[in-house]
């Protein structure tokens, strides 16, 4: 199924990208250091403990061993328990494990503040990079949440190869998706004018709106509308009847994952070829075939000519399916030679990422 093949996806991406994220090798080898540092200090301890009862005999009580252990690796400098002057041995091995004491503290200390300060700057190295490679983006999308609904947006986003943002206030969820396949994000409330705009609002081409409530959804929706007026919405819709009030508030489209979920199960029922068809254009690995859209923009070397006169049908993996005619909401299914592409006219292929950008080359502007 398409839910099955979508968790094979993260899984397998989360085994062969972990270790390409940015400093996340070097975190797990500082964690593996705090570890040793800390097993090489119990066993510095343990022989302390043990060497100075040795050497006490029965004079020496093992709370007597514990304490001069304790305060040769704290060298405090309280004195010795019991006199060590006339016991040659003793001093020999104190002072061997003063020095491997102080050894030991070295390390764990050294470990420790590479831990600390090497992940927070790493952290804020990270975050203004990201800060940076968002500023650069137009056109471009923004996913608000990080649920399970969201996790497949953003896996559909990356699959397609499409530029996007994801949103969300907790950030530990964000690094472990950005873990399993890195993508940009922002850490912060979506109903934030400020946290949208730091996620290219402005710029952006579509956000898609997939937080916890209805109520969530539709708020971000008034905002989203106000700060970009031609930014295309998409929001989820819990209930149904939420639909019509989203997008009265400014959403182009509400979806019901609820409805969408029966649909998906009664075409499997009554449709079973069809969806194994669509199933597996979603689950081969060496091309994404997608049904998708690119619009013929004005200016197009390619607007008022028919459809035999171009190299649209050409194209390696592109099957064009329909013409959707502009100013129109028909659709011109497997369109004939002789049909006239016009200036906004928009084509739905069958098509990978790579012959979309194509394609989106061939009827760009001239």
């Amino acid at each position: 199924s398409a839910c099955s093949s979508v968790e094979r996806l993260l899984a397998e991406r989360a085994r062969l990208a972990y270790n390409r994220a940015d400093g996340n090798g070097d975190t797990m080898d500082s964690r593996k250091r705090i570890i040793a540092a800390f097993a090489l200090f119990v066993t510095v301890f343990v022989i302390g403990v043990a060497g100075f009862k040795v050497i006490g005999g029965a004079e020496w009580s093992l709370l007597d061993a514990v304490y001069m252990t304790v305060i040769t690796v704290g060298t405090v400098g309280y004195g010795e328990t019991h006199d060590l002057g006339g016991n040659p041995a003793a001093r020999v091995f104190t002072a061997a494990y003063i020095i491997l004491s102080l050894g030991t503290i070295a390390f764990a200390v050294t470990s420790i503040t590479a831990f600390v300060v090497e992940g927070e700057l790493k952290r804020m190295l990270g975050r203004r990079r990201m800060e940076k490679d968002i500023s650069r983006l137009e056109g471009h999308d923004i996913v608000c949440g990080a649920d399970e609904t969201a996790q497949t947006i953003i896996q559909e986003l990356l699959a397609t190869r499409r530029d996007f943002v994801v949103v969300d206030p907790d950030r530990a969820r964000l690094d472990k998706l950005a873990a399993a396949a890195p993508f940009l994000f922002v850490e912060g409330d979506p109903a934030d004018d400020e946290v949208l705009k730091k996620a290219g609002i402005e710029r952006a081409r579509g956000i898609l709106l997939s937080l916890p409530t209805d109520e969530a959804n539709l708020f971000v929706t008034v905002t989203a509308r106000q700060l970009n007026p031609r930014v295309r919405i998409v929001a989820k819709g819990i209930d149904v009847k939420s639909h019509e009030k989203m997008v009265r508030a400014g959403a182009d489209y509400a979806v019901s994952p609820t409805f969408i979920g029966g649909m998906r199960m009664v075409s499997q029922m009554i449709r079973p070829a069809a969806v194994t068809f669509l199933d597996m254009m979603l689950r081969e690995r060496d091309r994404a075939y997608r049904v998708d859209e690119v619009t013929v923009e004005p200016g197009s070397p390619l607007a008022g000519k028919p459809l035999s006169a171009t190299a649209v049908r050409e194209k390696r993996d592109a099957l064009l399916v329909a013409v959707k005619r502009e100013g129109g909401p028909g659709y011109v299914f497997n369109p004939p030679g002789d049909t006239v592409l016009r200036e906004g006219d928009v084509l739905v292929f069958i098509t990978t990422p790579e012959s979309r950008k194509d394609l989106e080359a061939l009827t760009a502007r001239g």
